[in-house]
């Protein structure tokens, strides 16, 4: 089979408002952008959710109460046209209160297991892939899992420890989900671009490249 490449995305923050251990479906609701900027997204990628969930490990809901949450994400992209490949989350924190959820794992970010996984699981190219979230611990996952990164600069990442961690640099930061998205497509066209351009024999090829440039990705930083 052969690989996809795929959108990781963050839930709280990303997709939708972050409201600190909700499980209520009826607070949620997508964030600006999110459902237009991923129907253009979801013909070239796979769309997977990508989310710590440490409300399990302190006993803020269940497993049950977070399904609902999911079945309601969905529903609200499906407005758009947009369906999830995977919704895959970390129940885990070393200080938890649950078993057996309270232990140190592998799959909350910043490490990339979940990432991993879901890449094994839909024969993803991480290579190819992106990792979209507000916090740079999703930017550290992304790295570390091989993927392109972006941060949303929403004002969700108050610590900003970069020095010294060039797994948490993104990419690209943007200003919103519709930068991010812009940003992504850019890319791709891009990519296509340079494509068609290696299959071009050498003299033509030389020709082409002296008559088209780079098309413009935007800056690193937006807004």
């Amino acid at each position: 089979m052969a690989a996809k490449c795929a959108i990781f995305l963050d839930k709280d923050g990303t997709l939708i408002p972050d409201i600190p251990y909700n499980a209520d479906p009826e607070r949620v609701r997508l964030e600006e952008h999110v459902g237009q900027t991923l129907a253009m997204l979801a013909p070239h990628f796979e769309l997977i959710v990508i989310s710590n969930q440490s409300g399990l490990a302190f006993g803020y809901f269940n497993e049950g109460e977070l399904k609902m949450v999911e079945k309601r994400i969905k529903m609200l992209l499906h407005h758009y046209g947009v369906s999830l490949s995977g919704f895959y989350y970390c129940p885990h924190h070393p200080d938890g209160n649950k078993a057996p959820y309270a232990r140190p794992c592998d799959c909350r970010k910043p490490a990339p297991g979940l990432i991993n996984r879901a890449a094994l699981e839909h024969h993803i190219s991480l290579s190819g892939s992106w990792m979209i979230g507000d916090i740079l611990n999703d930017v550290q996952a992304g790295k570390a899992a091989g993927c392109s990164t972006i941060l949303i600069n929403n004002g969700n990442e108050t610590e900003w420890d970069m020095a010294d961690h060039p797994q948490r640099i993104p990419d690209f930061m943007a200003s919103d989900f519709a930068a991010a998205g812009e940003f992504i497509l850019n890319s791709l066209k891009y990519e296509k671009y340079i494509g068609a351009i290696s299959a071009i024999p050498g003299e033509l090829q030389e020709q082409k490249n002296s008559s088209h440039r780079r098309p413009d990705t935007g800056p690193l930083y937006s807004g």
